[in-house]
């Protein structure tokens, strides 16, 4: 960043828990030379659990609740309407289980939109990832941090994180491991965005 002072305005979009989300909000919180800052936390589910601790943080919350929309476009429409009201420069999918259409990023402009995906892309793109990984007999596995494009987990990745994968792993303590490095991972590549923007 050219003006240190500056920081990146991170919007971030949830569908659940929010442990990615916190791990971003920490890492912003916790330091204060952090680049980036996060400056609202939004969910397609009102129940959300990472709603209620984002605003133990101190970060204004929206809900804006899919099941209210008759279909995606509406859903869309509301979900750009309040997101045009916020003074953002960057959006964090973190554990956003929605796939955005082309036409809404289109309409972000010239917002950055980045995802964190429990794979090492290309490899393993979409659902179901750790049952992929294990029956396919892959030897590591791990997370990738990229920017989103209309085309499901195809943008350019930002950085990876890699684990061995063991003998013993079930999807679930796969999936465990893997969020671990996420935790270490979305703080990093907000961290390197952010200084190169």
């Amino acid at each position: 960043m050219s003006d240190l002072t500056q920081k990146l305005k991170v919007a971030v979009l949830i569908s659940g828990r929010g442990s990615n989300m916190l791990a971003l909000v920490d890492a912003c919180q916790k330091d204060p030379d952090f680049p980036a800052e996060i400056i609202a936390v939004l969910s397609d589910k009102p129940e959300a659990k990472g709603l209620e601790l984002a605003g133990d943080k101190g970060i204004p919350t929206y809900a804006v609740d899919r099941k209210s929309y008759e279909n995606k476009a509406a859903f869309e429409a509301a979900l750009a309407h309040e997101l045009a009201g916020l003074d953002y420069d960057c959006l964090c999918l973190a554990g956003f289980m929605r796939v955005l259409s082309s036409d809404f990023l289109m309409g972000l402009h010239d917002k950055m939109v980045l995802n964190i995906h429990p794979s090492l892309l290309p490899k393993y793109k979409g659902l179901h990832v750790h049952e992929r990984v294990l029956e396919a007999g892959e030897q590591y596995s791990g997370c990738t941090v990229h920017f989103v494009t209309p085309e499901v987990d195809s943008g350019e990745i930002i950085l990876q994180k890699q684990v061995p994968v063991q003998n013993d792993d079930t999807p679930d303590t796969l999936a465990a491991r893997i969020l671990e490095q996420e935790h270490i991972a979305y703080p990093e590549a907000l961290r390197h965005i952010a200084q190169a923007d």
